[in-house]
């Protein structure tokens, strides 16, 4: 089976977020999984692609994308990792910029680099059985395809799965640039993108794929309902019968406290003390006192409303009441910035707050605290908290998403479960939960068999990629 994956960003070349790190490990573990598959992914060559792998690409040939009155040059280069070959577009008026997203002209950026994953085809000579795209970025790939290239020979038999990481961006624009920009007819193509009234290239794709892929099982329910469509629930209510969710892995190489040199000392799930040194140099980092029984309780979270920060402002201090210390890494919105910074001021000998983004600090965080907060309002996946699990750190988490397929609640009784949770969106539920946490850390026995059972969670891309697989083969008879 030939799979070709399309999206925006992957790691370790380029990535914002969430969909970098699903490019850069979900076509590794296929093409782990199942050897006899040939796994390729397609990316724009942004300026921004580190410059350890941009100077090792190497050149494949170019061709011309025609979109709408347009004409232009599309260079091919590829590199290939982990059984894998990514392949990058190269239009240098596109894509030499300092930005990757956020551009006034990302309608055209991202409309060529769609038909660009297409017409890149013959010079590779690779015509895929399964053409993954990934969010609204590669959507015109899935839209040019069934309404532009049906008839054309060896494009004809494509099957498609169109993946939703985050239903929030869908990639809308005004009508009047339909026939301009995309090259689509208003009378022939127009039912398909328009959405309220706009162009909404989400939508589009979702009416055009043959299969809609979402990242957990409990975020394909929830996007299916007015809360948490962004207004797309009644065009994902009608194609309920193609959408599937699959929840994401993360790369447990990466994250493993058994030889991750970045932390203190490592540890694992028969040998914990490690974890206690781990948290001694947290403290110390943040200024705090070291102390052994005292939890630490942290956050590592763009700064966002929809993160749960708002449960956060109107509790914190009565969760700080417990006798816990409040460590939080994150940068995002001012407001919260200004909040979070008149915290620290206020709570000197109990709060530190990292306003950056640093991937070493974020490993030091995980290793050295004890409960990892998370009560997200939405969340299509979540990776911190399977990220925290691997650390010995115990998920505290709202029911939602992929908070709720990957975090079951512990049971007192019998010690089943992997963290804390709580199901409505509401402060003192959620400091119900952190309490329950802090009241378990008490008793020493308790908590190291709920931390071992964390940490032997399998949040490995191994079960995901099988099911992947599975999806393909269905559409693929």
């Amino acid at each position: 089976m030939k799979i070709l994956f399309v999206g925006a960003e992957a790691v370790p070349f380029i990535s914002t977020g969430g969909l970098g790190d699903v490019l850069g490990s979900l076509p590794q573990a296929i093409s782990l999984t199942d050897p006899s598959c040939d796994v390729r992914v397609v990316l724009p060559l942004y300026k921004k692609i580190k410059e350890k792998y941009y100077n090792e690409l190497e050149y494949v040939g170019n061709t011309t994308v025609e979109l709408s009155w347009r004409k232009q040059y599309c260079g091919v280069f590829k590199y290939e990792i982990g059984g894998v070959t990514y392949y990058f577009l190269d239009n240098e008026y596109y894509f030499k910029r300092d930005s990757v997203y956020g551009d006034f002209d990302d309608a055209e950026r991202f409309a060529f680099f769609g038909k660009a994953a297409l017409d890149m085809m013959p010079l590779i000579d690779f015509y895929p059985d399964i053409l993954n795209a990934n969010d609204w970025q590669s959507a015109m790939s899935v839209i040019y395809l069934k309404r532009k290239y049906q008839d054309k020979a060896y494009y004809k038999d494509i099957k498609t799965v169109y993946t939703i990481h985050n239903i929030d961006y869908q990639g809308i624009y005004s009508m009047s640039i339909i026939g301009d920009v995309f090259g689509l007819d208003f009378n022939a193509d127009g039912s398909i993108v328009e959405y309220n009234g706009n162009i909404n290239l989400t939508k589009g794709a979702l009416v055009c794929t043959d299969k809609i892929s979402t990242v957990s099982q409990r975020y394909a329910d929830e996007i299916q309902t007015e809360f948490y469509s962004s207004g797309l629930h009644y065009i994902l209510h009608l194609y309920s019968d193609k959408l599937c969710g699959i929840v994401n892995g993360i790369d447990v190489d990466y994250y493993n406290s058994d030889t991750d040199k970045v932390i203190a000392k490592n540890f694992n799930a028969n040998d914990m003390s490690g974890k206690i040194a781990c948290k001694m140099q947290l403290q110390e980092m943040c200024g705090l006192e070291q102390r052994e029984d005292i939890p630490v309780v942290s956050m590592i979270s763009r700064l966002a409303a929809h993160k749960g920060f708002d449960l956060v402002k109107f509790i914190l201090p009565e969760i700080l009441d417990l006798g816990v210390q409040f460590v939080l890494l994150g940068t995002g919105e001012y407001e919260l910035e200004e909040y979070f910074r008149s915290i620290q001021h206020q709570y000197p000998n109990q709060v530190k707050i990292f306003l950056e983004f640093n991937k070493d600090l974020s490993k030091k965080i995980y290793a050295g605290s004890d409960i990892f907060l998370m009560p997200s309002k939405s969340e299509p996946c979540g990776l911190s908290q399977m990220i925290a699990s691997r650390y010995g750190t115990i998920p505290v988490v709202r029911e939602t998403g992929g908070l709720f397929d990957t975090i079951k609640a512990y049971n007192m009784y019998n010690g089943e479960g992997n963290g804390f949770t709580f199901a409505n969106y509401n402060a003192h539920e959620m400091k119900d939960a952190v309490a329950r946490a802090v009241e378990l850390f008490k008793n020493k026995d308790a908590w190291e068999r709920l931390v071992s059972n964390v940490m032997n969670v399998d949040f490995s891309w191994n079960a995901s990629a099988k099911k992947y697989l599975e999806m393909y083969r269905g559409l693929n008879k």
